[in-house]
């Protein structure tokens, strides 16, 4: 069974940077793909970016190019998700997860909160 465990969020100032990191445990499939999302209060939860199983494949959304990077650690099965000039509508529940191409997500992590203050 896969896990995965989010950490890293916080309360940041608006302009600031934050990493968040998910951990992942048991076994994947190596054609996965690892998404990052993220969820405001009243909207529905959205794409911020993802990375293949075998990071040779990196996508983000346009309202995150420039600021947001993702990079996995393969010694240490996580992915992590670096967080630069944060804007308060940055704010949000950041969760990670996995699943097949072209495929809902099998799993995900708890989240964690991203507070963005201006």
């Amino acid at each position: 069974q896969v896990q995965l465990v989010e950490s890293g969020g916080g309360l940041v100032q608006a302009g600031g940077s934050l990493r968040l990191s998910c951990q992942v445990s048991g076994v994947i499939i190596s054609t996965s793909v690892m998404g990052w999302f993220r969820q405001a209060p009243g909207k529905e939860r959205e794409l911020v970016g993802s990375i293949s199983w075998s990071g040779l494949t990196i996508n983000y959304a346009d309202s995150v190019k420039g600021r947001f990077s993702i990079s996995k650690d393969n010694a240490k099965s996580t992915v992590h998700l670096q967080m630069n000039s944060l804007e308060p509508d940055d704010t949000a529940v950041y969760y990670c997860g996995s699943g097949l191409p072209g495929q809902s997500i099998d799993h995900w992590g708890q989240g964690t909160q991203v507070t963005v203050s201006s």
